[in-house]
Order: C-alpha cells, then structure tokens, then sequence
C-alpha cells in the first residue's frame, strides 16, 4: 500500500501525512514546500516532491515524467489524497482577480482529477482508492465563494461520475470534513464581511471552540479511508460515515 497526499505540509494535508506515516503506509507529498519534520520522524517512509499544483504547466510536465507510475509500480493498494485547495478569490465578481480564480480552478479541480486518472492507469490490476477534500461549500452556495464553492461542488459530480463508471476497483469519495483548524479558517476570519458577508460565523466557531484540530480529524478521516465501507458514498461528510 502506498499514498499520494497533496498539500501535505500545513494544516489537514499535514495531519493526514503524519496519520498515514504513522501507520507505515508510504507516502509521496507533493506541494510547494517541504515538511522536514516529518521526513525526520518517519525516514524513508516521506517522499517530496516540490511542485505548485496551481501552475498547469509544472504540473503537466510533471506527470508527463511518470513519476506517478515510477512510485506505485508494484502497489496492490493505491491512496490518492486529493487535499490541496484555497478559497481565494473571496469576494463578488466585480472585486475577484480573474487570474487568481484560474489559479484555483487549476488547484481546486485540474490537479485533483488529473492526479485521479493518473493513479487509476498507473495501477492496472490493484485496488484504487480516491478521497477529494470537499466542503460544505460545494453542497451550498455562500456569498463571496462562488469560485471556491464551484470547485469544491466539480469535485462532488467527479466522484459520484466515477462511481457511476462501475469499475469495482475503484473506490472514490468527495468527503467534506468540517470546519477544521488550519490556516484557510485564520484566511476566513481575516476576510472583510464586505468580501465574505457571513464572516462572523467563522468568527464564533473559533471563539466556541467549535473547530475541529487537524490532528483529530486526520484520524478520523484516514480511518475512513482505510475502512472496508470506503466509496460506498461518492459524497459524504466525515460527522455522518
């Protein structure tokens, strides 16, 4: 068994590299920085790949290198952590940068499902197990997060799509986590309510204690995802499986 995990430097991508690596599973990380941590406590088990997700030209030179065939060769039970995202560009259309919503499409939705098809054709013959981080916000539409709800709802169909395909060696799910601790939830609070109007919820699930730690939900979900019931939803929330 072997993972792919992206965004694993910060917040939930972070927790769930930790939570994967604790439990021996090997994993490829591949976001813009590195996580020396870790690669410390779990030598051998990280590998790291600095590549910017948001940019489609590193990412298309990149797959076309086959690194993606090259780390799961062999593997009878490929992960395919789909975590990385931003919530930028907030705001009404008038104020959004259109080239700052490209960017988020690219890292939100292209990378994902490009990353989805090339671990299902790097594995012929081994189990495929496919988890999108989702949200609330692909399920509901917010103010202010029309990029940002859009991409993560693209993510919600690509799964249920998949599933629909029938191919019973791969498992998919669009799984919303909650509202978690990182750094996206201090973005939010930071956010004017000119941009973001409902702000302030944010503000008081913080001051309530109402935000899971990226450490609990990490358990949580990476039990999911190892669990015999994996994929039998293709949308889910991670408070309900």
């Amino acid at each position: 068994m072997k993972a792919i995990v992206t965004g694993h430097t910060k917040g939930l991508g972070a927790a769930i590299t930790q939570e994967l690596l604790a439990r021996g599973i090997p994993v490829l990380g591949l976001a813009r920085g590195r996580s020396p941590d870790a690669a410390t406590r779990y030598p051998g088990l990280l590998t790291e790949i600095e590549l910017d997700l948001s940019d489609s030209a590193a990412m298309t030179a990149w797959l076309g290198r086959g690194e993606v065939s090259a780390w799961l060769a062999g593997c009878s039970t490929a992960l395919l952590v789909n975590n990385a995202g931003i919530v930028s560009p907030v705001g009404p259309l008038a104020e959004q940068d259109p080239l700052q919503a490209i960017r988020a499409v690219t890292l939100n939705v292209a990378a994902p499902l490009a990353l989805a098809a090339s671990v299902v054709q790097a594995t012929v013959g081994a189990e495929r197990r496919i988890l999108h981080v989702s949200s609330g916000a692909g399920r509901s539409a917010y103010p202010g997060w029309s990029v940002y709800c859009a991409t993560k709802a693209a993510l919600d169909r690509h799964a249920e799509a998949v599933q629909l395909d029938g191919d019973a060696t791969v498992r998919v799910c669009s799984l919303a986590p909650g509202v978690i601790d990182t750094g996206m939830q201090a973005e939010i609070r930071a956010t004017g309510e000119d941009r973001f109007p409902l702000r302030e919820r944010f503000v008081q699930l913080k001051a309530q204690g109402g935000l899971s730690s990226p450490e609990d939900c990490a358990r949580r979900l990476v039990a999911y995802l190892l669990a015999d019931g994996f994929g039998s939803q293709a949308v889910a929330d991670l408070r309900e499986v």
